[in-house]
């Protein structure tokens, strides 16, 4: 009787895996299942997606939001995925449909440029992903909504042994027995489950909360400057748009030295070398000696440990730390990061923390004085005050990066901008720091910098401006005019803090007066911080971090190589010929070589005429240098007459009136002839309008209409040679010239 009974069941039983496993109903056809493409926003970031792979649709003027994007065809995770669709040529700026592909994290990210997207370059991230078309293979079904990263991490209680339970943010394994949303990787059969359990979500209990204490504090009224940094980071949905690439790899080795070194890499990264100490120099004694309030200073006896001079970062050290140690201790911010799944538990400080600040993303370099006059208890007060600056100005890959270098005879790199990627890291390494000793020689230290520090394999990245700060005890020991204007050609925004300076009896004795303005970037006040007082160093943590964050003002990123808009103007007349043509052809190309191309950097024209004018390429059309180079290949030889002066007028009209404001124009002018048409009026409007003109005349031109056409001095911007062959002789001068009078500049 008994098997009689179970067999009934048995075969029920084995129906319905039957139906279950074949998708088939009893009582009807197989239904082909439509794929459903959720939609995102221009700002969603792929690493907020916690699927391996899924479809979505994005919107249409993505690329006008500005979202940021990191590398090519490749893209970090922290990148936006429409932008980084529309830089891969997935879809335009229309919108559309696409695929994304997760993938480990890469060593380095290559930015490049786009349809009209420029994307920026990253040392390494733990997440990557690709873009692809948006059509599913034939039988791929990806799943129609994305389950996105919690900002907050929960979990929940656990259920009765009748009931299934689903966390309220985290995706669960599935299961065969129990009906779920489908958030599964592509599937090529539809799944249709049949309900065999009721499910059930009770109330959730959060075990990784972040505790309030910051905000309570923020709110009732505290202005200390990490309070202020983390708000204003917290409110900013985007960053500033695309970054400019301010330090390129130009080979004009004459005039900027090459940045292939990899700098002093310490044995033991992070904690300085221990010297012998020795001797001060009888020129150092002597500094000391001339400083009798700091002698002073030096002399009085050892304050307690709980005096207010020996703890600068005493109380808000301590609600700095408590803001990272308030979690619990399941949620680990700084270890977690992604999970085996790809899940990221980070909150919303965290992240911000861990990823830095995206408006303030400058590489900076802190030069911190180890001479033997600042005495050991202002060297430990130099580095509180950098300990503070560093987590005020939240370090991290998509923000300001770090370094720092001491410097007393000699300089030498504690560590290097790639060392450290958040603020919590740079504590106890700039707290291992031991002084060196020696003279104060801060020029022999931004010499070092220029050559040395700002490499790319110490981290400098092409899309964010580089900062030295020097910290300088009264004043140096040598000489900083020519080190400072070399690095600042090389496009290093150079600011002073000076602690203690020079009063007026003690100006005859510093090496070299007016120092300070002689090395800043510029001389208008906003890139110095006189201090009077080692005590009053924290004053300026929040004037500093401000200053340099501000990187519309860092104007000395902006070199003569990255700064341009240059139009040439061809002569294209019958006299030149074919084969010379191609060797002007060459010469054009090897002057637009030696500069930065983008379209934020330099952008190069060209119009050839003869008779009348042709634009072969406008400004801003070939935004990447091997582009650039073909477009110039690419040119055919015209043939025709000489009308010099109406094409000077054509390329004001075509090229100078769509320069951009903060761009030199310059116009390089190469004719083998006489003009038919006059050039002095033409040239005198395009001089007018700023426009820096040079003119290049070949066998046959006119000595005469080559000034009208040159700026002045003639000497400077007006050449001949005497045949096409040694027009190459003149691209080192030409460069030498441009980037001369660029530096040559005002600086106030």
């Amino acid at each position: 009787m008994k098997l009689k009974m179970i067999k009934p069941h048995l075969n029920a039983v084995f129906i319905a895996i039957l139906l279950t496993c074949s998708g088939a109903k009893p009582n009807g056809k197989n239904k082909k299942t439509k794929q459903v493409v959720p939609a995102i926003e221009c700002d969603v970031r792929a690493g907020k997606i916690n699927l391996p792979e899924f479809i979505a649709k994005c919107p249409a003027n993505c690329r006008e939001t500005k979202e940021r994007v990191y590398g090519t065809s490749v893209f970090a995770s922290i990148s936006s995925i429409c932008n980084a669709a529309i830089h891969s040529g997935v879809i335009s700026n229309s919108g559309g449909k696409l695929i994304v592909r997760k993938m480990p994290g890469q060593v380095s990210y290559k930015g490049s440029f786009a349809n009209g997207v420029r994307s920026l370059s990253l040392t390494s991230w733990r997440e990557s992903f690709s873009v692809s078309v948006g059509k599913p293979k034939k039988g791929v079904i990806y799943p129609p909504s994305l389950d996105y990263t919690p900002s907050r991490p929960t979990t929940v209680k656990t259920a009765p042994s009748d009931s299934t339970v689903l966390p309220m943010t985290i995706t669960p394994e599935p299961e065969p027995t129990t009906t779920m949303k489908t958030t599964a990787p592509p599937t090529t059969t539809p799944v249709t489950t049949p309900t065999t359990t009721t499910t059930t979500a009770p109330p959730t209990t959060t075990s990784a909360k972040l505790r309030v204490t910051v905000h309570k504090i923020r709110e009732a009224g505290s202005s200390h400057p990490y309070f202020s940094s983390v708000a204003r980071q917290s409110q900013s949905a985007q960053g500033k748009g695309p970054a400019q690439a301010f330090r390129g790899s130009s080979i004009y080795a004459n005039r900027f030295s090459s940045r292939t070194s990899t700098g002093v890499h310490r044995p033991d990264t992070g904690t300085a070398i221990r010297r012998q100490p020795h001797v001060p120099s009888a020129s150092a004694l002597s500094r000391v000696q001339s400083q009798p309030e700091r002698n002073q200073h030096a002399q009085q006896s050892n304050p307690s440990p709980d005096s207010e001079d020996n703890k600068p970062l005493s109380e808000t050290s301590h609600i700095k730390e408590t803001l990272v140690e308030s979690r619990e201790p399941e949620s680990k911010p700084f270890e977690s990061g992604f999970n085996a799944r790809g899940q990221d538990l980070t909150t919303r400080v965290t992240e911000i923390m861990s990823q830095g600040d995206p408006n303030c993303k400058v590489d900076i370099a802190f030069l911190m004085d180890g001479s033997w006059s600042i005495g050991k208890r202002r060297f430990k007060i130099q580095k509180d005050f950098l300990v503070e600056v560093s987590q005020v100005i939240n370090v991290g890959v998509a923000g300001p990066m770090m370094g720092v270098i001491q410097y007393g005879d000699d300089a030498v790199t504690e560590f290097s901008l790639r060392q450290f990627s958040n603020s919590k890291d740079l504590k106890p390494a700039i707290n291992k720091i031991i002084q060196k000793g020696g003279l104060s020689n801060v020029g022999k230290a931004l010499s070092y910098i220029n050559k040395h520090f700002f490499s790319d394999a110490n981290g400098n990245r092409g899309g964010a401006p580089n900062v030295a700060v020097v910290l300088v005890d009264g004043w140096p020991t040598d000489k900083v005019e020519e080190a400072s204007r070399l690095a600042r050609e090389s496009g290093i925004n150079i600011f002073f803090v000076t602690i203690e300076g020079p009063d007026e009896n003690e100006k005859q004795n510093v090496v070299e007066a007016n120092y300070v303005d002689k090395a800043v970037c510029r001389t208008n006040g906003f890139y110095s911080l006189p201090i009077t007082s080692w005590f009053a160093l924290r004053k300026a943590v929040q004037p500093l971090v401000k200053r340099v964050c501000d990187t519309d003002r860092l104007v000395c990123s902006k070199t003569c190589l990255n700064a341009n808009d240059i139009a040439f103007v061809i002569d294209g007349s019958s006299s030149v010929g074919t084969g010379n043509f191609r060797t002007v052809l060459q010469f054009v190309a090897n002057v637009t070589r030696e500069f930065e191309i983008s379209d934020t950097d330099t952008r190069v024209g060209v119009v050839q005429y003869t008779y009348e004018q042709r634009l072969e390429f406008a400004f801003g059309q070939h935004n990447n240098k091997a582009d650039l180079l073909n477009a110039i290949k690419r040119i055919n030889y015209w043939s025709g007459g000489t009308s010099t002066g109406a094409a000077i007028t054509y390329a004001a009209d075509q090229l100078f009136s769509k320069s951009k404001p903060n761009k030199r124009k310059i116009m390089i002018v190469i004719t083998d002839g006489r003009s038919y048409d006059d050039v002095r009026a033409p040239a005198l409007a395009v001089h007018h309008k700023g426009v820096i003109a040079y003119s290049i005349g070949i066998a046959w031109a006119a000595q005469d209409e080559l000034e009208y056409i040159a700026t002045d001095p003639d000497r400077e911007h007006s050449f001949f040679v005497d045949e096409f062959d040694n027009l190459y002789k003149y691209v080192s001068k030409i460069i030498h010239n441009i980037c001369q009078e660029f530096n040559s500049q005002p600086r106030n």
